[in-house]
Parts: C-alpha cells; structure tokens; sequence
C-alpha cells in the first residue's frame, strides 16, 4: 500500500515552473530516495506533502484519501535548513517541539530521555542550543523529527554535517525505523546512502519526474549489459569486460587457452553514475 500518491501535481511560482504534473507513489514501510539537482523542485513537492505550500493542480492522498491537517501531525520532516532557538536550552527546545507534535508532557520527557541515552548525550539537557556545534545541533534535529514516532518520516539531506562515525549512527538508527514500520523519504545528494538505504527512488529535474522505481531495477535498468572476467595468467591476475552475448565464448576461449578463472560477475552501476546520466540527459 502506498503511504503518499501524488497525482499530477503541478506547482509555480510566478513564471517558475517548480513541478510540472508529478506523479509518483511511496510504499509504505519502505526507504524513499527522493533525488535530483538543486532546484529540481524536490523542497517543494515536500513542503506540498507536509501542506507548507499547495499545489496549483493534482493532489496529494494520504493512505489512499486526500491529506489534511491531521495527517501531517503523523510526519516527522526534518529540513535541510536547521531552526533550533539558539538562545533556548536544549531541553526546553526538544520538549517544546515534541510538544508541538500533540505529545504529552510526560511522553515527551520519557522518550526524548530515551533518545538522550541512546546516542550519548545526557549531559547536553541543560546546555543552551548556541554552544552545540553543527553536528550536534543536527542529532537534536533527528531526535525532534522522530520522537513522536511518526508513520511518515521526511529526511532531507540527513547526514549533512556529520563525521563518518555520526554518519553510520544516523544511518542504523533510520533502518531501525523502518524494520519498526515507519516509511521515510529521504532527499539527499549521497548517492552511496541511496544505494545502501533505499528500496525505492524518484529522481526529479527541471520540475519534472525522470525515472522512478525499485533501486536495484533502476540499477539495471541502466546497465551496459556486461560482465567481468577475471582470471590469471602465469602469475598476473587480468580482467576483461566483456558483453554478457559474448560470455561464454570467451570463457571457452580462455579456458582453451590455459589461464585459470577467478570469476565472473555483472557489472552494475553506480547511482551516482546514473543519476548523472540521466540529468546530463535532461540538461541536452
């Protein structure tokens, strides 16, 4: 079951086409990789969902029926611009945010303690917001975003700002999530995250949809078709690409020839090297 159905959805901006008759589903229970250039239009097909901004046309339906209000309150969506009250304490801000989220006073204390401990940071409760450092006030940002335990979660650029160490706690803490139930859009520009996190993507450009699907389909969707060979030589270890038509009578080939074969395997590519192509495409 789809969790978000956007259906033609059509958005300006003066003379600024933003998106241009977007259609696309995100799964529920999965990891949404909502991709493309800056100023695809993106940031705002999200701020159309958390009902920020309205669309001029289409419309957005929310476990199978038009969005409203009481929906949103079941998002958590944290932006890529952070607003954290920096004269505020820590705690004041987080509690008063979880509040905002239609959570009690006292489940809001109990689970932002629990996420406290989970990555470490008691000691920071009494801390003002200014004296926290980029990465830190981003972990505040996750904790707001997910304490209420939302069914629909909006992450965009998520590891923005974080060390590799930081980076992989965030990481494990949305696949949590998602084993849980929650489904999550994540937007972001690393493509490595794409390939490690998400089941699905939809990749945006020019206010348009370019392509979208299951992560590994699109993957080979985009393949060249070839394999790699490798296998030694005398003491050197070589490798082929070779087209997949062409496989075996090369493997006959070198085996008449007496090397010995090491392996063999689909050559896949990258998201990154996708993502580029099909923008690159767009842009000629």
């Amino acid at each position: 079951m789809a969790i978000i159905e956007c259906k033609e959805v059509c958005k300006s901006f003066g003379e600024k086409v933003a998106l241009d008759h977007v259609s696309l589903e995100i799964p529920e229970g999965q990891i949404f990789g909502l991709l493309g250039p800056n100023g695809a239009g993106k940031t705002t097909l999200i701020r159309i969902i958390n009902r920020i901004t309205i669309p001029n046309s289409g419309e957005v339906l929310f476990c199978g029926r038009p969005i409203n209000q009481r929906d949103v309150e079941r998002i958590g969506y944290m932006p890529e611009e952070r607003g954290l009250y920096r004269k505020m304490k820590v705690g004041d801000q987080v509690m008063y945010l979880a509040r905002l989220k239609g959570m009690s006073s006292a489940d809001a204390r109990r689970e932002l303690k629990e996420w406290f401990v989970r990555f470490g940071i008691q000691d920071w409760w009494d801390k003002k917001v200014e004296e926290l450092s980029k990465g830190m006030a981003q972990k505040l940002q996750f904790i707001t975003t997910v304490v209420h335990k939302p069914a629909l979660m909006i992450l965009d650029e998520p590891f923005s700002g974080f060390d590799p160490v930081n980076t992989e706690i965030i990481r494990q803490e949305i696949l949590r999530l998602k084993d849980e139930g929650a489904t999550v859009i994540l937007s972001t520009h690393n493509m490595e995250s794409v390939e490690e996190l998400c089941d699905n993507i939809a990749l945006i450009n020019k206010a348009r949809l370019v392509v979208t699907g299951g992560t590994n389909e699109i993957r080979r969707r985009y393949g060249q078709d070839n394999v790699e060979i490798e296998y030694t030589e005398g003491v050197e270890r070589r490798t082929e690409t070779v087209a997949r038509e062409d496989v075996n009578s090369r493997l006959q080939e070198l085996i008449a020839s007496g090397v010995r074969l090491n392996s063999f395997k689909e050559l896949i590519p990258r998201m990154n090297d996708i993502f580029i192509k099909l923008v690159t495409q767009e842009e000629e």
